[in-house]
C-alpha cells in the first residue's frame, strides 16, 4: 500500500511505495529542538521505497559532521524526514496523509530525553538508536 506525504504548505510532496515497517518516538537534542517539541515520530521503509513527488527543489536539510540530517520544506518549515549522508531513510508520521500503517513501537535515544517530560507508556525505551530490523 503506498503512503503519501506532504508539507504544511503542500508544496512539498513524496509516496512510500510499499508503506511503513517501523516507527518510533526520537527523543535526542537535535530532534527535540528541530520540532520544538518532547519528541518526534519518525517512520521507517525499505530502501528504495521512498520518492520526491514535487517540491524537491524546495527541500532543504540541516545535516550533522556525522551525516545524520533533517529534511525540511524552506517554503513553511515543516519537518518532513530524516536522512543519512543525504540519503532519505524516514519520514515524520506527522506529515503522512491518512493513516501510516504502523504505530510507534519504541522510545529511542531516551538517554537525552527532555528532562521536564515523562514517558508514561509501556513501549520500549532505548538509550541510543533501536536495533534496525530487517526486511
Amino acid at each position: 500500500m503506498a503512503l503519501l506525504g506532504k508539507c504544511l504548505c503542500g508544496k512539498v510532496r513524496y509516496q512510500i511505495s510499499e508503506g511503513l515497517i517501523d516507527a518510533d518516538h526520537c527523543h535526542c537534542s537535535i530532534c527535540r529542538r528541530h520540532h520544538g517539541a518532547a519528541f518526534a515520530t519518525y517512520g521507517q521503509f525499505s530502501d528504495g521505497d521512498f520518492s520526491w513527488l514535487s517540491g524537491a527543489e524546495l527541500v532543504k536539510s540541516y545535516n550533522t559532521d556525522s551525516g545524520a540530517g533533517w529534511c525540511f520544506c524552506s517554503e513553511c518549515g515543516a519537518t518532513l524526514a530524516g536522512s543519512e549522508k543525504g540519503k532519505v531513510t524516514s519520514v515524520t508520521l506527522a506529515s503522512i496523509v491518512g493513516d501510516p500503517g504502523v504505530k510507534p513501537a519504541s522510545h529511542i535515544f531516551v538517554g537525552s530525553k527532555a528532562c521536564w517530560y515523562d514517558i508514561c507508556d509501556d513501549l520500549i525505551q532505548h538509550s541510543h538508536r533501536a536495533p534496525i530490523k530487517s526486511d
